[in-house]
């Protein structure tokens, strides 16, 4: 069986390229893209040179302008130094504003209440605010979404009482919206030994309880975005003394949902929502003629890293059967993937937000 996805977007996805172009380019991780039957993705503002200044964001955007073969946008930063100067210019380029409040890869982390505050006040609100925020500190930002009443992405939801909270949140009528990343539905704390450093991403893997309710508040339609979180890096540095932490997703997030479809925890409707319908709703995006994705439904097969277009060549799900192959990807009328290989050249994809929207 055969279905037409409309335009799949992942709106939390970290591509490297500039300093970290040994770890992946944006061509390889928009290849990626195409391959797990993305129309557009947008890219996290932490790879250095950190997106928290105009001459940054200028330099991301003409080297995903050469490179990139699917559509996309980019997060500008919240910056330790304060930048909230430069948002005004630059909120018309970027799909919205990250704000980074708990630990993570880069040097952008906020934990003062006061400086969010700064960030929430100057952001204008024509876009949206994403956020990084772990268990307490998910209070501390519903109290700055009350207040600023800005529209608010809580990214990578991982534990029952997070969840809790944001329930509470969204039936006090809070403009807030929930993405959950598929490594915290099917992984947990008891195969963390197993996976060792290719286990290790922020926030880390939780408990069965805390996955169990992550199934729960997807499948009662409380989790608005399944998101990647796409953070690749090389095996060597994943094997090394320090590993650093972050997986890739792109190409194995719509075969996971789909397998969940096939196990009777998500109806097919639930993963087009999921990981179509609501990004665009969300971003305010309407779907382009002729960009959808072609997937076989019925088409089971075994992830394994040499099948990957990700430069970094693994995933924590390697050896896992899955099903729903992606047979072709097609953005504004051309074929830009068809089941093998990418049909178009680097500098294809387009900027959905500003400059060439």
């Amino acid at each position: 069986m055969f279905i037409q996805i409309p335009g799949m977007i992942d709106p939390h996805t970290h591509l490297r390229d500039l300093d970290w172009s040994h770890k992946a380019t944006f061509a390889s991780e928009t290849a990626a893209a195409v391959a797990g039957g993305y129309w557009a993705i947008f890219d996290m503002p932490n790879t250095p040179p950190s997106t928290t200044s105009r001459p940054a964001l200028d330099r991301k955007l003409a080297a995903l302008r050469s490179q990139a073969v699917c559509d996309w946008g980019v997060y500008f930063g919240a910056s330790q130094a304060d930048n909230t100067n430069q948002y005004a210019d630059a909120a018309g380029d970027v799909c919205g504003l990250k704000i980074f409040n708990n630990a993570t890869t880069g040097d952008l982390l906020i934990e003062d209440q006061a400086e969010r505050k700064r960030h929430y006040a100057a952001w204008p609100s024509s876009k949206i605010i994403a956020v990084h925020a772990e268990e307490e500190t998910v209070l501390d930002i519903l109290a700055l979404v009350r207040r600023f009443r800005r529209r608010t992405h809580f990214l990578h939801i991982s534990t029952a009482r997070e969840i809790a909270y944001l329930r509470a949140a969204k039936d006090e009528g809070l403009p807030i919206t929930i993405g959950v990343c598929p490594h915290h539905l099917y992984l947990t704390q008891d195969d963390a030994h197993a996976l060792g450093s290719l286990g290790l991403m922020k926030p880390g893997l939780k408990t069965a309880a805390d996955r169990d309710a992550l199934w729960e508040a997807v499948a009662s339609g409380l989790v608005d975005v399944i998101e990647s979180d796409h953070a690749p890096h090389t095996l060597a540095e994943k094997q090394s003394e320090k590993p650093p932490y972050g997986v890739p997703g792109l190409e194995t997030t719509l075969p996971l949902l789909l397998l969940a479809v096939r196990e009777g925890r998500l109806s097919l409707e639930r993963v087009v929502q999921l990981v179509a319908e609501n990004p665009r709703r969300i971003w305010s995006l309407p779907c382009l003629p002729d960009t959808y994705t072609l997937v076989d439904l019925d088409a089971g097969f075994t992830i394994e890293r040499g099948q990957l277009h990700t430069a970094c060549g693994w995933s924590p799900f390697e050896g896992m059967r899955v099903y729903g192959k992606v047979r072709e990807t097609w953005i504004r009328g051309s074929k830009v993937f068809d089941g093998e290989q990418v049909l178009v050249p680097p500098g294809f994809g387009r900027n959905v937000f500003g400059e060439a929207a």
